[in-house]
């Protein structure tokens, strides 16, 4: 098996995992290119259907090009689509930095989903190469009663054994593509022909590199137009994949703080 079949092989098996050993499941589906890969995968694990709905937490900030996106593949993919509104920055944390706070709103919006319909499991598209603190995460990382995630507490997991059973009031984040990296993406979606956002794509010579809301998100310098130029680039870059998050650039413990209250 090369790389890609391995790592589809790895992420099928944790997705039919988590559907089989967790009551009630939603897959969240940020609509960038990692979570669209996860649907892709979703769909050979369950044999062309996605068996259970696909969340998307929505700030109500995304850029045009991905509400489009949004509204063309949960049709063509025939999506379960749940689509829920993330309450105002006044309920976040103040203390946080402007666009950590911004960001914070789907921490709330996760958690007032996830209590309405009920989920026990959660699966997400993060990556462990993305971000420092990501690199910590299991593959089946337990959250408590509001979220919180203890970075101090989290189970070993060796050998494709993973412990699925979430604490009582509790819930479980599942994470079928983090051993997957951003150029392990890119070479996937490129073998299997996945849709793209049009941003993620060299105009005027600049590209969104990672999606979010389009306040707090800025392109970087890229010549890329192709996915193929792409993957280029990212062999030659030394330039870190969430450059153009604002919350990235803010104090040095901002993204810790919103991931250990429940962001992804």
């Amino acid at each position: 098996m090369d790389r890609l079949d391995d790592l589809e092989a790895q992420s099928v098996f944790i997705l039919r995992e988590a559907f089989a050993r967790l009551k009630k499941v939603a897959l969240l589906w940020s609509l960038g290119k990692d979570s669209n890969v996860m649907i892709w995968l979703a769909h050979k694990a369950f044999f062309g259907r996605v068996p259970f709905p696909v969340m998307h937490v929505d700030t109500g900030k995304k850029f045009a090009e991905m509400y489009a996106f949004r509204e063309r593949y949960a049709k063509e993919w025939n999506l379960d689509l749940i689509v829920e509104h993330c309450p105002p920055i006044e309920t976040t944390d103040p203390t946080l930095p402007p666009a950590a706070r911004y960001a914070a709103r789907k921490t709330e919006g996760l958690k007032l989903a996830r209590a309405k319909h009920g989920f026990d499991g959660v699966i997400t598209g993060i990556r462990r190469d993305e971000e420092p603190t990501r690199a910590k995460e299991r593959v089946f990382s337990p959250r408590g009663a509001e979220g919180i995630w203890d970075v101090r507490d989290q189970p070993p997991e060796f050998w494709n054994h993973f412990n699925a059973s979430p604490p009582q009031g509790a819930h479980l984040r599942v994470h079928p593509i983090l051993h997957w990296t951003e150029a392990d993406i890119w070479a996937y979606t490129r073998r299997e022909n996945i849709p793209i956002i049009p941003l993620y794509l060299s105009q005027n010579g600049k590209r969104y590199r990672s999606l979010g809301d389009a306040d707090i998100t800025s392109p970087i310098a890229s010549d890329a137009s192709t996915i193929d130029e792409i993957i280029t680039e990212l062999d030659a870059t030394k330039v870190p994949e969430r450059s153009g998050r604002a919350m990235d650039h803010e104090s040095e413990d901002a993204f810790e703080r919103l991931r250990t209250a429940g962001y992804l």
